[in-house]
């Protein structure tokens, strides 16, 4: 199994509190790789405005350096900031690193012009077309996330080894809310685009598990010729993209993703309150259940937090805190690591109806069951 960790915060955190959290956790993970991924952020030396999207990602020779620059240039945008990591490169494994990279940008004059969705738009495909020329070039390129306020740092190796060797206990970068994933290399060969968190348009996930309906799930995504919907070096890609097309195709609130991916069955759905609308939301997505076991964590643009659980309940998470300090793990040490102020006789494991959401007022848990009346007035 992976090991899942996240804290949620009202006040900026190092993310090196999130990886203590994760070394709690050692046992579950085989060092294959670290995903982390910053929302809320606040960096030492850059007083950052959240409307300067943050390009992540790894430049492996200095020519791919140098493609990046000229890249972002001809595309109209202004670098803001470049937070330079001060390495330790004999704790990273690879030797191909030649510039891991934060940039914050200020957008295109024509682009800040535009609308929401055509500004999103333009990022999502600015990011892909990064991947692209990276992919044309050996692999020497390697593009994360390109979204205000989100950045994303993964490599191969042990969480706290590789947190040493970017010195992330330095204080430099905090955010407001922080999700890391050991990743236990169990399906495929290890790949910086297979390690979690997963991310498109503002929508982040992690997974512990595995999603066995994974080759269907890709293929119904892949029909719908968004371009985002892309790359699937890893099974548990799809729920971030599930979540994604709930929100923002369907326009549905977020306790749907939990309808969608594991419907109820069909003799609750005859007794829910909603059963017309829930059975044909299962029957128009029913390429979309996914068969486990699986624990999801995802966040979102305004710093909501959830979790949710598959039916078979084979991979346990736990959530803790207090108001102002929430933390998401797979085991209950992790949580004790993040969030050791609190009281643990009010921790919490969902069940297979659940999803538990933390609002970005960060005050208290919401719980809420798929046998509650779903919010249909909260649709976008």
């Amino acid at each position: 199994m992976c090991r899942l960790a996240l804290k949620t915060a009202s006040d900026a955190f190092s993310p090196y509190e999130v990886l203590q959290g994760m070394e709690a956790m050692q046992e579950g993970y085989d060092g294959s790789g670290l995903g982390l991924l910053l929302r809320g952020l606040d960096f030492e030396d850059f007083k950052y405005d959240s409307k300067y999207p943050i390009l992540s990602g790894i430049a492996h020779s200095e020519e791919a350096w140098h493609r990046l620059n000229s890249f972002m240039e001809k595309r109209g945008f202004e670098l803001k900031y470049d937070h330079e990591f001060e390495t330790r490169p004999e704790l990273i494994e690879a030797k191909d690193r030649y510039r891991y990279f934060l940039r914050a940008y200020k957008m295109p004059v024509e682009l800040s012009a535009k609308s929401q969705e055509e500004i999103e738009t333009e990022l999502m495909l600015t990011r892909l077309a990064l991947r692209k020329n990276g992919e044309d070039h050996g692999n020497d390129l390697t593009c994360f996330s390109f979204w205000p306020d989100v950045a994303t740092i993964k490599e191969v190796g042990w969480p706290l080894e590789i947190g040493d060797a970017l010195n992330l206990s330095d204080n430099r970068i905090k955010s407001r809310v922080c999700m890391a994933q050991g990743r236990q290399n169990t399906n495929y060969g290890i790949n910086l685009y297979a390690c979690h968190p997963f991310f498109i348009q503002g929508i982040a996930t992690m997974t512990n598990g595995e999603n066995t309906a994974f080759v269907p799930i890709r293929d119904w995504l892949l029909g719908k010729h968004f371009p985002g919907y892309t790359g699937y070096q890893s099974d548990s890609e799809t729920f971030t993209h599930i979540l994604h097309y709930t929100l923002k195709h369907l326009k549905l609130p977020l306790q749907a993703y939990k309808h969608i991916i594991t419907p109820l069955r069909g003799d609750e759905l005859a007794n829910h309150p909603q059963s017309k609308f829930l059975t044909g939301l299962r029957d128009s997505c029913r390429r979309l259940i996914i068969d486990g076991p699986n624990a999801v964590i995802g966040t979102l643009p305004d710093e909501t937090c959830m979790l949710v659980m598959d039916q078979k309940k084979l991979r346990p998470a736990t959530v803790g805190g207090r108001p102002g300090s929430w933390a998401i793990a797979s085991e209950m040490c992790g949580v004790d690591a993040m969030v050791p102020d609190r009281d643990p006789s009010l921790d919490f494991q969902p069940m297979r109806e659940h999803t538990i959401i933390v609002p970005p007022e960060r005050k208290e848990l919401t719980i809420w069951s798929q046998h509650d009346p779903y919010p249909l007035d909260q649709a976008a």
